[in-house]
């Protein structure tokens, strides 16, 4: 029937009538009505769990906190954020504080459907290292990412960008740095969510040179950087350089006034239109676009006499440029002149995807004003984060990686100490998760709410076979040993824990396996004590954030959580050895922590090097350790607060396990408690609490 009808002016066929317009599977729901971003869905609190503020550590270290006080660059403006989490429920819970508020993105998502992120981490003091897999969450969401090859890419990409777009302010702009293999995709994103208007240049870096393997194709040896705005208004500092402009100068200026200084004719013309900018002059007619400059500036350089002014009013007035005042020529869209990070300089990180400092410090200065805010969704090493820092601006920035965010930690505590060390303003910064609601997401959105269809959701990745009409404290069943799963809301306590220990003696198990979102401080300490009393063997194992992935079929890896322990050192200010013949000043005392045992637990450890590394661990586990610090007055539920502590970096693989604070900051005799925290060299962090008596 349909072979019959003819198409005409009075019947025009449907594809006629199509505008141009990128289409992927999902972008449309199954009645053809365009699928909207879910904001409100997305949108959760997020928790801050740790501050950062390294020089006013280290000042209460040395006893001159009231001097640091007084005299320090600190901006209290604003406390930076460095956010762990997908970046979607990231940027829909920042809408909330943030709508319209950030000045500029840049953002260097991974573009790439075949890349091995596995890389090299050092362990211990020496020169030796063990290869890193991504976090099976990294792996699980790049998978997904690239699951329906390029329709999940975009399908991914426009719900970000579309969230990006809604934080910009409307002086802001947005940099996405990619390749040649997603460029035209993401270019016809960009079109469709800012405005093709909007697309101000497209701009290629040349990343690597010199002789690239022989293969049946050119190399690739550029990115390309799509620079679009939300408005016409956006900033913009026309980036300038004199490298290599010895040509140029010699072609351009070429006119020399009556007291022999060089100049050029430059016109001034504006590039794009602005009605701020479009007014007569001297009988001179506007261009088209508007002049470049506003009223109050032309009339200055009339002043300086550094306008000519052509006889013929249809011709433009063009402004003297003298040599001696000239600043560079205009960076054009090719950059050629800033090198990738070389493998000896000391910002080189080892992070798989890390950028060069010059090329965000040129990014970031174009488009932006100092005390603007700047932030990078997919921040990996925090090239974005220390460059912001270093020039005055303030900054967020988020990443789903665990080793991205500990880096990214590590690298600003570097650039706070530095600014410190310089006599340089800087602003403290505060991490921050989202925790629980993740999961109470996730369980409203896929599981329809139900605590008993979370339970089992866990057990069939955990391959655990469900226990027939479960419905005390055990669940079921994996081989001889019984299995407990927490709540989807819970924290795993001491009492949980002699309670399942128990209803698994009562029935006759001899191990039992407890899976949990998250476990009360120092419960392994307690596993030695039940073990010992009830004769049941205790596994703790953290349920993977994997599971929540979407489309998820293979279960991640369920591992023991990390053993952790430490114990208060306790000096006389005297330095002298605390006895009772001390006089009460002289037993006046300084705390600090001691870790006595570290057993990382290796969750992103290649399965090729684990039974190697395991055995590694258990010999010496500080090897394994990358990070340090201790907050000496710790309380449950307020973040965690940076006293004290010590990392290893590239150039010093050396790590203190004792701190050397010595913290008498107590406000009067009594127990406290300190809380300590380990991250390993793969981004996985454990802390404890010690008890503390003065």
């Amino acid at each position: 029937m349909a072979d019959n009808i003819r198409w005409g002016l009075d019947n025009p066929h449907p594809f006629s009538k199509m505008k141009t317009e990128l289409i992927w599977e999902g972008k449309y729901d199954e009645y053809g009505n365009r699928r909207a971003v879910d904001v409100a869905g997305s949108a959760m609190p997020l928790q801050k769990i740790e501050t950062v503020d390294q020089p006013r550590s280290e000042a209460a270290a040395s006893g001159q906190i009231e001097l640091f006080e007084k005299e320090n660059k600190r901006l209290d403006d604003f406390r930076n954020m460095l956010i762990w989490g997908d970046n979607k429920l990231v940027m829909a819970s920042l809408l909330k504080d943030f709508k319209g508020k950030i000045d500029l993105i840049y953002i260097d998502p991974p573009f790439d459907v075949g890349a091995d992120f596995t890389m090299s981490v050092p362990i211990g003091d020496e020169k030796e290292t063990v290869e890193k897999d991504q976090s099976v969450l990294e792996m699980v969401a790049y998978r997904d990412m690239w699951g329906k090859g390029t329709d999940s890419y975009l399908h991914m990409m426009y719900g970000r960008l579309v969230l990006m777009r809604e934080l910009l302010s409307e002086n802001g702009s947005i940099y996405v740095h990619c390749d040649w293999r997603v460029n035209s995709h993401l270019r016809c994103l960009l079109d469709e969510i800012f405005g093709a208007a909007n697309c101000i240049n497209e701009i290629i870096w040349k990343r690597r040179s010199g002789i690239l393997a022989q293969s049946r194709q050119y190399g690739a040896s550029t990115d390309t950087i799509l620079f679009y705005s939300k408005t016409s208004e956006y900033t913009f500092h026309s980036p300038l350089s004199k490298k290599g402009a010895e040509d140029y100068i010699a072609e351009r200026f070429k006119y020399v006034d009556q007291n022999e200084r060089r100049y050029r004719l430059s016109p001034i013309v504006s590039p794009s239109y602005s009605s701020s900018l479009i007014y007569e002059y001297k009988g001179y007619k506007p261009p088209m676009k508007g002049w470049s400059c506003s009223k109050k500036t032309m009339e200055m350089w009339d002043r300086e006499g550094k306008l000519v002014f052509p006889k013929d009013k249809n011709r433009r007035i063009q402004r003297k440029q003298y040599l001696d005042e000239w600043k560079g020529r205009p960076i054009q869209t090719f950059w050629d002149s800033i090198p990738p990070i070389n493998p000896q300089a000391i910002e080189r990180l080892g992070f798989a995807t890390q950028k060069p400092e010059a090329l965000l410090e040129r990014v970031i200065k174009v488009s932006s004003n100092e005390g603007d805010l700047v932030a990078d969704f997919f921040c990996g090493s925090g090239t974005t984060g220390a460059v912001a820092e270093k020039l005055g601006r303030r900054w967020i920035m988020a990443d789903l990686g665990r080793f991205a965010i500990h880096t990214s930690r590590k690298r600003l505590i570097d650039v706070q100490r530095n600014l410190y060390k310089d006599d340089k303003p800087y602003r403290s910064f505060d991490v921050y998760n989202l925790g629980r609601y993740e999961r109470q997401w996730w369980q409203k959105e896929r599981l329809q709410g139900a605590d008993k269809e979370h339970r089992r959701v866990v057990m069939e990745f955990y391959r655990a076979e469900p226990l027939p009409n479960a419905a005390g404290l055990l669940h079921g069943r994996k081989g001889p040993a019984f299995v407990h799963v927490d709540g989807i809301d819970s924290i795993f306590t001491r009492d949980e824990l002699r309670a399942v220990v128990k209803a698994a003696r009562e029935a006759g198990a001899k191990e039992i396996h407890c899976l949990a979102w998250e476990f009360e401080m120092d419960l392994r300490l307690v596993c030695h004590e039940l073990e010992a009393a009830e004769g049941v063997k205790i596994k703790l194992i953290p349920i993977p954030r994997e599971i929540m992935e979407k489309n998820r079929k293979n279960p991640p890896p369920f591992l023991e959580v990390a053993v952790l322990e430490a114990e208060p050192v306790y000096r006389s200010k005297a330095g002298k050895t605390l006895t009772p013949a001390l006089s009460q000043r002289e037993r006046e005392t300084t705390v600090d922590i001691k870790l006595t045992k570290f057993l990382p637990s290796l969750a992103e450890v290649p399965s090729k090097e684990l039974e190697v590394l395991k055995e590694r661990a258990i010999k010496s586990g500080f090897d394994f350790i990358d990070f340090l610090a201790v907050d000496f007055d710790w309380h449950e539920g307020k973040p965690f607060e940076h006293h004290w502590q010590d990392y290893r970096t590239r150039r010093d693989r050396s790590l203190k396990t004792v701190s050397t604070l010595g913290y008498d900051k107590y406000p009067k005799k009594g127990e406290y408690t300190a809380c300590v925290k380990v991250i390993d060299v793969f981004g996985c962090d454990t802390s404890i609490t010690v008890d503390i008596k003065v």
